[in-house]
């Protein structure tokens, strides 16, 4: 059996997936599309660094996608089917990756290779793909009934940042009172603290303060004993910081995010004073993490290639509870892409727009911009614009990795500049001179992310 429109839409849990899966249509959107005999799969970014993979079986209709999704197909393998069955050209031959091996073993061991059943099929009315391209007439609202929604609305934007002006003040309190019994009391029993107090901006609906003050206890054990006093009050600041500038411009989109919650994709990307940056951009660095809130955190670095150095992070997060997850990208690996950034001071946290296709000519190694003479300046200015960031991202200049007793440090190739290291470098990277390097400063010390050697690149795990 092979698919045809008909099949997908019997396919389709309801018309919504189907106009769902029609704006996922252009391979624009897909990092890859891929076929092997009956076996089709692809990859579609969602809001994370990672993006989701979706593969089905052309001969029966079975399908998988890692989206959390809860209909079943979900737009992703509906938008997949969809373009293979209109069109199979931009779909590449190649050998299924260890994802799709993976999935084809367990389907075969447990169902004997039969399609996967839908279980939120509905019934309730009929499915069309020619209704799903088809563009919705505007709907007249009700003048009387627009006015109350907004007015609805409005009343409860105030009334959210009446509670977390309520949190952020009683945030202040608990601060007054840490600093009058002892930060070194504080410090020899941080977690109960902290967890008290998150808890509280949790229920002021102020949940990016309470999980940044309920992460405080963990980062603060990976700093070294006769460093954690000042990374305390280094954080601590920023928090007063950020409560401040808060009570001065609640409606802030930066400031809003940093003490209460995040836009969703859909919303940044529909943001016409959102930053926008097209360019070659490269992965310089990642960072993986595990939260007290059962979450694991992925960043991914990205350097721009194109003009001027710049940086993205790019956030992910999953549950724990899935165990280990492999990185969508390499270190090293470039690519050509649309990011949007986050509206902000100092924009660095950003989404993929788009991943743009380059012919096989076109692919050639691009070699880093050309660093800054005097890279903490890069840092002063951040911190002008953004004074409550923890880590700026640096591009540092010709230099090596020195050690200095049991420390270790980047020290400029000039010496004009020494800065210490957080950690121990592997034992091949102490005393290589580095071309460039990228990295992660506080203010206090270097968190190395890559580098370039006359010996090629170099990535540094964390």
């Amino acid at each position: 059996m092979s698919l045809t429109i008909s099949k997908i839409t019997e396919l389709a849990p309801d018309q919504e997936s189907l106009n769902a899966a029609n704006k996922l249509l252009k391979p624009g959107k897909w990092h890859s599309l891929t076929k092997q005999c009956d076996l089709v799969w692809g990859e579609c970014q969602g809001s994370g660094a990672n993006p989701y993979r979706t593969v089905f079986d052309n001969s029966n209709a079975g399908y998988k996608c890692t989206c959390p999704s809860r209909k079943f197909p979900c737009k992703h393998v509906l938008a997949l089917m969809w373009m293979y069955v209109e069109d199979a050209r931009p779909f590449a031959d190649g050998e299924a990756p260890g994802w799709v091996s993976d999935w084809l073993g367990r389907r075969k061991s447990s169902d004997g290779g039969s399609a996967k059943t839908n279980p939120n099929k509905s019934s309730g009315g009929p499915k069309s793909l020619i209704a799903a391209q088809l563009t919705e007439p505007e709907k007249q609202l009700d003048p009387a009934a627009e006015a109350k929604r907004k007015a609805a609305a409005e009343k409860r934007s105030q009334s959210t940042q009446q509670s977390v002006a309520a949190g952020l003040e009683e945030l202040q309190q608990w601060l007054g009172d840490q600093l009058r019994g002892g930060l070194a009391a504080f410090l020899n029993d941080p977690t109960p603290r902290c967890r008290t107090i998150a808890a509280r901006l949790v229920d002021a609906k102020a949940q990016a303060m309470a999980s940044r003050l309920d992460e405080l206890p963990s980062r603060l054990l990976q700093v070294s004993s006769e460093r954690r006093l000042d990374a305390l009050l280094q954080e601590l600041g920023r928090v007063v910081l950020l409560c401040r500038a808060w009570a001065t411009g609640p409606n802030d989109p930066e400031l809003a995010r940093l003490v209460g919650s995040t836009e969703t994709r859909e919303s940044l990307l529909g943001l016409t004073e959102a930053p926008r940056a097209s360019s070659t951009w490269e992965v310089v660095g990642e960072q993986v993490a595990t939260r007290r809130d059962g979450l694991v955190s992925q960043a991914t670095w990205l350097l721009n290639l194109e003009g001027e150095p710049r940086f993205a992070v790019l956030l992910d997060y999953f549950p724990a509870s899935l165990g280990k997850r492999g990185s969508t990208f390499a270190i090293g690996e470039q690519f050509p892409a649309d990011l949007v950034y986050y509206p902000a001071r100092y924009p660095l946290r950003a989404v993929i727009a788009g991943r743009k296709t380059t012919d096989s000519s076109e692919q050639r190694e691009r070699a880093w911009p050309t660093a800054d003479a005097q890279p903490l300046e890069t840092y002063r200015e951040a911190l002008e614009q953004a004074p409550w960031l923890g880590e700026v991202p640096l591009l540092l200049p010709s230099g090596r990795i020195a050690q200095a007793g049991s420390s270790y440090w980047w020290q400029a190739a000039d010496q004009s500049l020494a800065l210490p290291l957080v950690g121990r470098p592997a034992r091949e990277i102490a005393g290589l001179t580095m071309q460039q390097t990228a990295g992660l400063w506080d203010g206090v010390s270097l968190t190395l992310l890559s580098g370039q050697s006359d010996w090629g690149r170099w990535s540094y795990d964390h």
